[in-house]
């Protein structure tokens, strides 16, 4: 005899696989809103009129700790897994096979990663002092943020197209405390364990350096890569993250409300277990913390539900044009964006008592400061060249043109 209650009966049964979720009705503005935000945000902090000269918000947390600027790339992270819950929903739902969906996200994360390779290597030669390949080649930086957006976004699309909602999120917490124990626990020669405040003994360092080589890292640092190997584990729970707001997005027996509300709820909650949790792993962008990447998943969450809540709930969406043109070619505009600001730096011309300068150095010291302090100036700099980009973005988006990498 069955002794299943009413209760049980009525009660609403979460899909547990994500071809049983109802695919989405409708674009969500608000995702490409808040994608559009995420990399407006990183544009603005990668194309500073000088480096010298930034407002404090604006940069990087130097070793410990986070700023605004900290939040833009576990953001974007984060979108990439809402983003492929959506899609992936959608698609089973047509009864696309799994092994072409996985074929598809292999080779688009094959094109993201070399494209990532394609900036760092670029301009490839060198003129001076004679004409040959660029250090840019010769020592390429292997990883980068491409790079590491290819693999979250790879293994993540593997566990949300083969796994169960349960197994993604003992994956996440599983990679979450597994980091944790390897750097806190796993001695590193010449330092020994646990040595997360010097950038150079961390054990994502070390195994950086031993399997990429000195070469290969980060420009700015001989002995540690921010977007290195081991550090792509949490980074990967990050993206998981977002898949888990997807599906919460796809919740077919709730309205707009009580979505918002179940974003912002799980939100306030990663930011406080993510606060805690600092007290033992130190929130840490360069090294991708895992308390650093449950803190970042409750802020994602509570700013995708505010945007969720303001575009979709109550429909206020007359001030979303300039982000949404910016979301639907996020990747586009973050090429050609880095590539141009390349440019820019190498182009020579005549500066003062005869040298010369980079077309950059000129135009700022000649333009944005004649009229602004030097770090009001750089700001300016930042905010024309966003600008700027909107204008062709705009266009594109008016002509219905997106660039799907």
């Amino acid at each position: 005899m069955s002794t299943t209650t009413t209760a049980e009966r009525s009660a609403p049964q979460r899909p547990a696989s994500l071809a049983q979720l109802s695919p989405p009705h409708r674009r969500l503005v608000s995702l490409d809103v808040f994608r559009g935000a995420a990399i407006i945000g990183m544009i603005l902090v990668n194309n500073p009129g000088s480096w010298s000269h930034i407002y404090p918000p604006l940069r990087h947390a130097p070793w410990h700790g986070w700023t605004p600027t900290d939040l833009i790339f576990p953001f974007f992270l984060f979108i990439v897994g809402v983003a492929i819950t959506l899609a992936y929903a959608k698609r089973l739902s047509r009864g696309a096979p799994r092994a072409e969906l996985v074929g598809k996200a292999a080779r688009r994360a094959l094109t993201l990663f070399g494209l990532g390779l394609f900036m760092a290597a670029y301009p490839f030669v060198t003129f001076s002092p004679e004409f040959g390949l660029s250090s840019n080649v010769t020592s390429i930086r292997i990883m980068g943020v491409l790079q590491r957006i290819a693999l979250c976004y790879f293994a993540a699309t593997l566990l949300a197209l083969y796994t169960r909602i349960r197994t993604q999120q003992i994956v996440l917490v599983g990679l979450l405390l597994a980091y944790w124990g390897l750097m806190a626990w796993i001695p590193v020669p010449g330092h020994g364990a646990g040595q997360l405040d010097t950038p150079g003994a961390t054990l994502a360092a070390y195994l950086d350096r031993l399997i990429l080589g000195t070469e290969h890292l980060w420009s700015q640092s001989a002995t540690w890569d921010p977007e290195g190997l081991l550090s792509t584990l949490p980074a990967v729970g990050t993206t998981l993250f977002g898949v888990w707001a997807g599906r919460l997005l796809l919740a077919g027996e709730d309205d707009d409300h009580r979505r918002t509300a179940r974003l912002l709820v799980r939100g306030v909650a990663l930011v406080i277990v993510g606060y805690v949790w600092n007290g033992f792993f130190p929130i840490n962008k360069s090294i991708w913390t895992s308390s650093y990447a449950v803190f970042t998943a409750g802020q994602a969450f509570c700013a995708l539900g505010l945007c969720y809540w303001i575009i979709e709930a109550r429909g206020w969406t007359g001030w979303t044009t300039p982000f949404v043109a910016y979301g639907v070619n996020a990747i586009t505009v973050f090429v050609l964006s880095g590539l141009l600001a390349k440019t820019l730096a190498l182009v020579k011309v005549p500066g003062a008592g005869g040298t010369s300068i980079s077309l950059k150095s000129y135009l700022f010291q000649n333009v944005f400061l004649a009229v602004a302090s030097p770090v009001n100036a750089s700001l300016l700099y930042a905010l024309c060249w966003i600008a700027g980009w909107f204008v062709v973005l705009y266009a594109m988006y008016r002509r219905g043109v997106v660039i799907k990498v």
